[in-house]
């Protein structure tokens, strides 16, 4: 009964539709270099939490790297495709590396749908980065988080003084650089993977959080950092400018001034 409704499903969904033609066109035309393809993203959940109804996640996985298709993001039939083409070993590797990113990378080893995997590989790359998990100590994800707290801390610098500069714009952006660093950074104090930006700051309650609110958050997960300990100090929002570390050309900037009203 699942396999019938998980059939009618793909019938009745043009996303589905559209995937398994790509799929298809990519066999035919690469037959000796792909080894598996499947989906990622809320189509491999079955819904459309963190995505949308109009959109796919190709993962298309070659026998060496650089050969198959090229990575592409295109229209077909008013379905966005995200084509994302990697080597076997490549992608294996990057599953077993625990890095700062690895809340936004994670969903895409464990959650995966198989338009064409005869040899089990597919499988083979969630036990192999859950195994990975499993063999991972505190001090790795410790320290993939503090990289991107360093990441989230300079992006909020940088947020603050452009709106000092009334360049509210490049403020945004900044804000919403330091808002996904804080969520990666929360991601990782817990071990919690995302499926895409998107979900990460709604999941952490970051979603909506203004200029004072990140900053509040991000002073948080240093003093957590600080608790950790680690093979550095504690970060310090003094101890890197909103271009990074200082220099001796480059000091650290003054506790900027506060604008008169949060930018959201």
């Amino acid at each position: 009964m699942v396999g019938e409704r998980d059939a009618e499903r793909r019938l009745d969904d043009p996303r589905w539709q559209v995937a398994e033609r790509v799929g298809d066109a990519v066999l035919r035309r690469f037959p000796a270099d792909v080894l598996a393809v499947a989906v990622h993203g809320p189509l491999a959940h079955g819904d459309d939490d963190g995505g949308g109804d109009r959109e796919v996640g190709l993962l298309v996985v070659t026998y060496r790297p650089g050969a198959g298709p090229p990575p592409a993001t295109r229209r077909v039939d008013g379905v966005l495709v995200d084509l994302t083409v990697a080597g076997a070993d490549d992608y294996l590797r990057r599953a077993t590396t625990i890095t700062s990113r690895w809340p936004l990378a994670a969903d895409r080893y464990v959650t995966t749908r198989a338009l064409h995997d005869p040899t089990g590989w597919l499988r083979k790359l969630r036990d192999e980065h859950l195994a990975r998990l499993a063999r991972a100590r505190p001090a790795e994800f410790t320290g993939a988080a503090r990289q991107a707290w360093y990441r989230g801390s300079a992006a909020h610098a940088r947020a603050l003084r452009l709106a000092e500069w009334y360049e509210t714009d490049q403020a945004l952006l900044m804000l919403g650089e330091a808002r996904l660093a804080a969520a990666t950074v929360q991601g990782l104090f817990s071990r919690t993977y995302f499926r895409d930006p998107g979900d990460a700051v709604r999941r952490t309650g970051l979603a909506g959080a203004d200029m004072t609110e990140v900053g509040a958050a991000l002073t948080r997960q240093a003093e957590e950092l600080a608790a950790r300990g680690g093979r550095s100090t504690a970060p310090s929002t003094t101890c890197w400018t909103a271009d990074g570390p200082p220099t001796a050309d480059r000091q650290p900037m003054p506790p900027p001034t506060p604008i008169s009203a949060p930018i959201r």
